[in-house]
């Protein structure tokens, strides 16, 4: 369909480096949970991402270095986000103007404190429109660039084709991101869509290392996990 094309070129124009449609019906109990009636109500989700500078990601290990810290909060989330906003900014405008309905959900939105969560995972969307998978860190992995991608999605009822099936996990035994954890955040299980997220992650020990940071002057930025993962540090060399 045109729309189709239509929609991947907007995208790419606008800079992304990934794109997907996401057929979100097998996920609609916990999408519902998540973010509500009106979130869940969506059939379909467009993901979008950039891949992050692999110089900067790659520094990640001298963190404590203030100059590391901020061209990493930098180009990694700030800047980053911003594009991300634009692209799903103009892409919502887009459907809209053809008459389907759009819900952009930005790349770094929390609207919980007490679940530590946003309206809806990006990386939900990108893991169903066969992006990549869900690694034991909880990031998207993808098979090109590991999980040193920021995401944004464009959930909408426009009748866009599905790109792809849900991407198996493909961590086998490794336990690198787990290791490596400042504060032992992870659990080491492997995904499975059916079990909740505390089976893998404990975001309040993320949450809680950060405001620790804060409070002695630095920057919050770890971003470990992201470094080491072998798909990530393979592509970044």
């Amino acid at each position: 369909m045109t729309i189709d094309n239509d929609v991947r070129t907007l995208v790419a124009q606008q800079g992304a480096d990934f794109f997907g449609v996401a057929d979100l019906s097998p996920a609609h109990d916990f999408i519902l949970a998540q973010g509500g009636e009106v979130v869940a109500g969506y059939p379909r989700a467009v993901s979008v991402g950039i891949e992050l500078l692999h110089d900067i990601v790659d520094q990640l290990p001298q963190r404590d270095q203030c100059a590391v810290a901020v061209e990493y909060r930098s180009h990694a989330y700030v800047v980053i986000n911003h594009r991300l906003d634009l692209i799903i900014s103009r892409l919502g405008s887009f459907l809209q103007r053809l008459g389907y309905s759009a819900y952009p959900v930005p790349p770094s939105q929390r609207v919980d404190d007490e679940r530590i969560c946003g309206v809806f995972s990006n990386k939900l969307a990108a893991h169903l429109a066969g992006l990549g998978w869900i690694g034991k860190s909880c990031l998207l992995v993808t098979p090109e660039a590991g999980p040193r991608v920021r995401w944004a999605t464009v959930l909408t009822d426009a009748p866009l084709t599905v790109t792809g099936e849900p991407m198996a996990q493909r961590c086998g035994d490794c336990l690198e991101c787990v290791d490596i954890c400042p504060v032992g955040a992870f659990t080491g299980e492997p995904f499975w869509e059916q079990d909740p997220r505390e089976v893998r992650y404990d975001a309040g020990k993320c949450d809680r290392y950060f405001d620790a940071l804060e409070k002695k002057g630095r920057l919050p930025v770890c971003g470990m996990c992201l470094y080491v993962c072998p798909y990530g540090r393979e592509r970044g060399g």
